[in-house]
């Protein structure tokens, strides 16, 4: 019965499909993370500032995307923005709009933690050295804050690569949505079938997922000596 249920993944095109599901998923978080990390780095410097305002309403900000689900996130972005600007959003930008200021939400706390951690004098001294506060970010504090939110950055990373999943609950056609129609319909010839495709999918998120696990590991030993 299990060696029959195998056999589904290999019949037509399933296993294309599954590929292709993943990579739409893999678009949906590399976009996310590469407009998130912009707009973190931007909202990181913006918390060192010392306007209380600002620094408030970043917080507030980041605690939002902490406190609410994505889910919901997705949910009132797709549904409930749709109706209410009369415009039509797709499922996929939805999930990079939602994905992307939940990334900026926490990297700029990585970045804001990053930098809040280096030692005062080093400030003093760039500035005792005539640096600008350019050249004092660019050559002496981005540099090292960098190394030290690289880690934190990468298990974000890998995060919201998985908390992709949920996008299946808006319409998008990724890999989780694909495997569903692939057992639906060959559920009937192959009652085994959800093991082996949703099998096959962890697969495919281990695959992704454990060496960017792996290299933050590696990055937190090289720099913590």
């Amino acid at each position: 019965m299990l060696n029959s249920g195998i056999n589904v993944l290999f019949e037509g095109s399933n296993f294309e499909r599954l590929l292709g599901g993943l990579l739409v998923t893999l678009e949906i978080a590399l976009l996310s993370i590469i407009i998130g990390t912009l707009l973190g780095i931007l909202m990181g410097l913006l918390r060192t500032l010392q306007s209380r305002p600002i620094r408030f309403v970043l917080r507030l900000y980041l605690e939002t995307f902490r406190i609410i689900p994505i889910l919901v996130w997705l949910y009132v972005v797709y549904f409930g923005f749709t109706p209410l600007l009369n415009v039509n959003i797709s499922g996929e930008l939805t999930a990079i709009i939602v994905f992307s200021l939940w990334g900026a939400a926490e990297i700029g706390d990585l970045v804001r933690g990053a930098l809040e951690s280096l030692p005062k004098h080093q400030v003093e001294s760039g500035q005792a050295l005539g640096l600008t506060y350019g050249q004092l970010y660019r050559h002496v504090l981005i540099p090292q804050a960098v190394r030290r939110m690289l880690p934190g950055s990468i298990n974000l990373a890998t995060r919201m690569i998985k908390t992709t999943s949920l996008v299946v609950l808006i319409g998008v056609v990724e890999v989780v949505k694909v495997g569903q129609q692939i057992i639906e319909l060959g559920v009937i010839k192959a009652p085994s079938a959800s093991f082996w495709v949703y099998g096959f999918i962890f697969i495919l998120y281990f695959l992704v997922c454990y060496p960017l696990s792996r290299l933050s590991k590696r990055f937190e030993r090289r720099w913590q000596n």
